[in-house]
């Protein structure tokens, strides 16, 4: 919104002022009683998503609704991953949330991009794989274990989709788009 702070209603009289230096307690400046949390602005240098469909323009269908236009519009470049890439996105096609491609710096072709998490309309979530990342996050060594398997030791999208995407889900992969 290009504003340097936002008053936040919903937070006051909760424990989150303990845990977080963004944001603090605030006379309302037209009638000094009501009290809001005065939280401060984010604007993210990059903000990364993955989506439903994009096209080659940058136009996105996130497929469900969320609140990438927000985020989008917060950060300075946006890069988005879609599991399908489209000839042309309209907002009357869109599933979801439409995020216009004014707003999309990048579009990478990395089908399977939320795994192990699912993906609406396209795969569910892969239960064994969050069952081992919850184990996994139990321990500060264990999940250290987990980061180096699934993520500093791939080298890449498509090695990530070979080696822990279940084999009957997969497809060609990864190109960068835009």
């Amino acid at each position: 919104m290009g504003v340097p702070y936002v008053p936040v209603l919903g937070l006051v009289g909760t424990d989150l002022l303990t845990r977080r230096d963004d944001m603090v307690l605030a006379p309302d400046p037209f009638d000094g009683k009501t009290v809001s949390v005065v939280a401060k602005a984010m604007r993210p240098d990059v903000a990364v998503f993955h989506v439903d469909k994009a096209d080659r323009h940058g136009n996105v269908s996130c497929g469900y609704p969320v609140e990438a236009v927000i985020l989008a519009e917060a950060s300075r470049h946006v890069i988005v991953t879609a599991e399908e890439i489209v000839d042309r996105l309209d907002e009357k096609d869109a599933t979801g949330t439409f995020v216009p491609s004014i707003l999309v710096d990048a579009v990478v072709h990395a089908p399977f991009g939320s795994h192990p998490a699912g993906m609406t309309g396209r795969y569910a979530p892969d239960k064994v794989h969050m069952e081992q990342y919850v184990a996994a996050s139990r321990s500060d060594a264990a999940f250290a274990e987990y980061l180096k398997t699934y993520v500093f030791d791939v080298g890449s999208h498509a090695e990530y989709v070979e080696r822990f995407v279940p084999r009957e889900w997969q497809q060609p992969l990864t190109e960068v788009i835009r």
